[in-house]
């Protein structure tokens, strides 16, 4: 079975071993920054406690009591606090956005290798009508759609399940944004600053 496997994939020819190590870079990369956002230093909890937490900062506890403590400790000013959480919100969620851009650039070159293999495979298949040669031609034919054909397909498989990580990805940030935007909303309202 696992000769099979190996036999088919190695029928797209010299493509698919980078479409290999794009393949390992992008889920790698996506599931590294989807268990950051879900288990890393990013726990946000629930709104029923942000709102005891806001009024009373020494009961606040994680992640959530420090963003809470720090943003409120010595404000004087609404701008203050905001940019206070803007701080943290760049701290954050800085580098995720970086490698979301990243993540998302490699996705979008999956299906463009699979299109070079595509072409490579139908440049193979034109040499060998161009040699027209009986059944050896068949066969460099056959091998060169089938080459052109598994890269495009290989490229595709590897974008879809991509982009739905890079969706994944994306949402939770916007989660944290949310959360991190109503918490500061809480504070402007319970400091009445302006």
């Amino acid at each position: 079975m696992l000769e099979k496997i190996i036999g088919i994939w190695m029928s797209g020819g010299w493509v698919m071993i980078p479409l290999l190590l794009l393949a390992l870079m992008i889920y790698s990369l996506g599931l590294q920054m989807l268990l950051f956002l879900r288990r890393g230093n990013v726990q946000l909890g629930r709104e029923s406690d942000w709102l005891n937490w806001v009024y009373n900062p020494g009961k606040a506890s994680g992640r959530v009591g420090e963003i809470i403590r720090y943003t409120q400790e010595n404000a004087t000013a609404s701008k203050h606090v905001r940019n206070r959480f803007e701080e943290v919100r760049q701290s954050i969620l800085h580098n995720v956005q970086r490698k979301l851009i990243f993540l998302n650039t490699l996705v979008a070159a999956a299906p463009l290798m699979g299109l070079l293999g595509t072409v490579i495979g139908m440049l193979a298949t034109f040499a060998g009508l161009s040699k027209s040669g009986g059944a050896e031609t068949v066969d460099v034919v056959a091998a060169g759609i089938s080459e052109a054909l598994i890269t495009t397909q290989t490229g595709l498989f590897i974008a879809l399940p991509g982009i739905f990580l890079a969706l994944l990805v994306r949402r939770r940030m916007h989660a944290i944004e949310a959360a991190l935007a109503r918490i500061e909303s809480i504070s402007l309202t319970k400091l009445k600053l302006d």
